[in-house]
């Protein structure tokens, strides 16, 4: 499944109870009709059950200083492998034009699953991070976020894109906090823009143009695929871990909506460097 414009839309119309419960303070998360309408879209009747300390945990500030530019974490409570793993990570956005603002397909290879990553917030509302387990079992962490205006903030871009070429880095280190674990970052040069922005000289809109897929792989295996849209902040930033092993390569594919595609390669030797 992709995210497309098509998908925003068909939830776009939803949009408005949700806010006007922001000025009486947040609204019972489960009660969101845009949320009601994804839940059911994404996941049928099945059970999602709330257990932020034993499955997933979402770090996302209450109020935010730049709704263009939002840190998010999202960690798992135990090592992947292959007998449990987390299969799906979605992350949601009620308030956002396009609530489903990154999908991550995740592998065993993963060994940590904590992804860092920055995006844009359009106005008050939940901000969920959902698990699918390998065995088809799903949990949420949710919290309520204070920000508005993410998606329409002009971002610099000034929608001449005919000539850009996007870049990609990708650092590898060490993990501070997790010994035996590599932390992998990558940084992307992107307008990703929205679309919903306004040029501040012609006050046109600039057109829409953001990274749709981002696939990291070890050895030629994939260890995490995100599809996603403009959600993430310009200059996409996306950080994970996983496990340190012999010397191996990683690669990093990104692929943005007008087919253009850029790879970053690095391998294990330059931990040491």
């Amino acid at each position: 499944m992709h995210l497309r414009p098509a998908l925003a839309a068909l939830f776009l119309g939803l949009l408005a109870p949700s806010l006007l419960a922001a000025a009486e303070g947040p609204p019972d998360p489960g009660s969101v009709p845009i949320w009601q309408q994804l839940r059911k879209h994404l996941f049928g009747d099945r059970s999602i059950y709330h257990d932020p300390t034993g499955v997933v945990r979402l770090r996302v500030p209450a109020r935010a200083q730049d709704p263009s530019v939002v840190p998010v974490s999202i960690s798992i409570g135990f090592e992947q492998t292959e007998q449990r793993y987390v299969r799906t990570l979605y992350l949601i956005i009620d308030a956002n034009p396009s609530p489903l603002g990154v999908k991550f397909s995740l592998t065993p290879l993963t060994g940590l699953a904590e992804i860092e990553t920055r995006v844009r917030i359009e106005d008050y509302g939940w901000v969920r991070a959902i698990a699918e387990m390998s065995d088809g079992s799903l949990f949420v962490d949710q919290h309520y976020v204070k920000a508005a205006g993410g998606c329409s903030a002009p971002a610099g871009a000034t929608g001449d894109f005919e000539a850009f070429q996007p870049r990609a880095e990708l650092e590898l280190r060490a993990s501070d906090r997790h010994p035996g674990m590599t932390l992998a970052q990558l940084r992307v040069r992107h307008p990703n823009s929205s679309g919903l922005a306004r040029d501040p000289m012609t006050r046109l809109f600039i057109p829409s143009y953001f990274v749709r897929e981002i696939e990291v792989t070890l050895d030629g295996e994939t260890v995490l695929r995100a599809q996603t849209d403009f959600t993430l902040s310009a200059n996409p930033n996306i950080r994970l871990h996983f496990k340190t092993g012999e010397p191996r390569e990683v690669r990093a594919v990104v692929v943005d909506t007008r087919d253009r595609r850029v790879e970053a390669t690095e391998d294990f030797e330059a931990i040491a460097r």
